[in-house]
């Protein structure tokens, strides 16, 4: 969410964050700094009013107004930012790669947290710098939870990768049994009888039952499944070795899937109940915008949403490309011109990782053979022919947010429209408008 700011002359004040600890330091529009670098103790009010005390003697002494500029942490500068806020002070955040890539102030190779805030206050000086804005509180909140969601199901399937793993040194024929060896039939018989020898030795009713519990699709569905795990036992008693620790792990690891399986879904339960008590608002009308697009549920709009968090901010859908980090690298150097494009890679992770998502969605074929949207299946099939599949997945996910930037930009829900009737409808557009 980047923001250009424009200023007459005032004065920046830099301050390069940390989790403890923070260094600030006070430029004047003549580049020139204001006393040395001052260390703001995030534990101690004392040093924070202290802090702000040296900011409005700086403002008085030299009749100019602040503007404060905060390099984004992660979560350590939002306290900071607030308290600054609430002061009155003007407050901007600024990205870090902007600090890493700005001209050394200094001949001598130098970092340390003294010279990233002077740093930082003569970025500030600069005109037209691009800030980052602040997201509300109900972005924030959302925001925390899906990440928080994200981080979950990638520990997860950690998990359930060792799981496989295991079963695949000691009982490999039972990964074929079912669809997904997460499912709850799957896990609840691996939990109850573990190894290929109590599968053998227990009685088919009790096996059958358990399935049949659990599934829910019937007796002959349940009676085909234990005849396929009886099979599988025999099977790895020729191929498969154990030793106890196996079974223990296997047991362990289940037990990891259940407690993330529960975690997941209160975290989603959680984003729902926030969704619902601010269905009036802005946000999450934009959500429910987002969640128009046929390829995007619940989780991957209110994911991207909390990433994108202000649209107000992006005025193109470049901007959104590179904020998510969808921009191509560019490689050239006087007559050299770098042929192998990749994605910068720079922006928003989990936005890249739901536009992706979002992608794959709209060129998959639904259970009755139709595509999902015929209209991006077809220019991905058509990409395919000149383009290995995974730059032909790019231009979809290029395509996926120049939709999403206009169904926000238009504030209206989602239809598949084909080329033809886009340039029909813009060429009435641009007539109406010259009427």
């Amino acid at each position: 969410m980047l923001n250009i700011i424009k200023f007459d002359s005032f004065i920046s004040v830099g301050i390069d964050v940390g989790a403890d600890f923070s260094w600030m330091s006070i430029a004047l529009p003549n580049q020139t700094f204001v006393g040395k670098p001052f260390k703001i103790l995030h534990s101690d009010l004392n040093s924070l009013s202290i802090a702000v005390s040296k900011i409005k003697e700086a403002e008085e002494l030299y009749s100019l107004e602040s503007r404060i500029f905060l390099e984004s942490t992660g979560i350590y500068h939002y306290p900071l930012f607030c308290y600054l806020r609430d002061k009155g002070f003007c407050v901007s955040i600024i990205n870090p790669i902007i600090t890493k890539n700005s001209t050394n102030i200094n001949i001598r190779k130098v970092h340390n947290d003294k010279f990233d805030s002077q740093k930082a206050a003569l970025i500030g000086l600069k005109p037209d710098l691009k800030v980052s804005l602040m997201p509300s509180d109900l972005a924030l909140d959302l925001r925390n939870l899906s990440r928080e969601y994200y981080d979950l199901m990638d520990n997860r399937s950690a998990y359930v990768n060792k799981l496989q793993g295991e079963l695949r040194m000691v009982f490999p024929q039972y990964l074929k049994i079912f669809s997904k060896i997460t499912t709850n039939t799957a896990l609840t018989l691996l939990e109850k009888y573990t190894t290929p020898d109590t599968f053998l030795n227990v009685s088919k009713d009790e096996i059958v039952n358990s399935i049949s519990s659990t599934a829910r699709f019937g007796i002959a569905y349940a009676e085909n499944k234990y005849n396929a795990i009886i099979q599988a036992a025999n099977d790895a008693k020729f191929f498969g070795h154990s030793v106890n620790s196996n079974f223990k792990r296997i047991l362990l690891y289940i037990r990891f899937i259940r407690q993330y399986d529960e975690e997941i879904s209160a975290i989603l339960s959680d984003m729902h109940e926030f969704v619902d008590a601010n269905k009036d608002t802005e946000f999450v009308k934009q959500i429910y915008l987002i969640e128009s697009f046929k390829g995007a549920g619940f989780l991957s709009a209110v994911s991207l949403m909390c990433e994108i968090g202000d649209f107000s901010a992006f005025r193109s859908p470049k901007q959104l490309f590179a904020y998510f980090g969808l921009d191509p690298t560019v490689k050239q150097s006087g007559n050299f011109n770098g042929t192998k494009v990749n994605m910068s890679k720079r922006g928003s992770r989990i936005a890249r990782r739901v536009i992706h998502t979002m992608a794959l969605v709209s060129i998959a074929l639904n259970r009755n053979g139709s595509p999902n949207n015929p209209v991006l299946r077809e220019y991905y099939l058509k990409k395919c022919q000149s383009k290995p599949k995974m730059v032909a997945l790019g231009a979809i996910m290029h395509k996926v947010c120049n939709i999403v930037f206009a169904i926000l930009r238009d504030e209206k829900e989602f239809e598949i429209i084909t080329p033809e009737e886009h340039q029909i409808n813009y060429s009435k557009a641009k007539c109406d408008i010259a009427a």
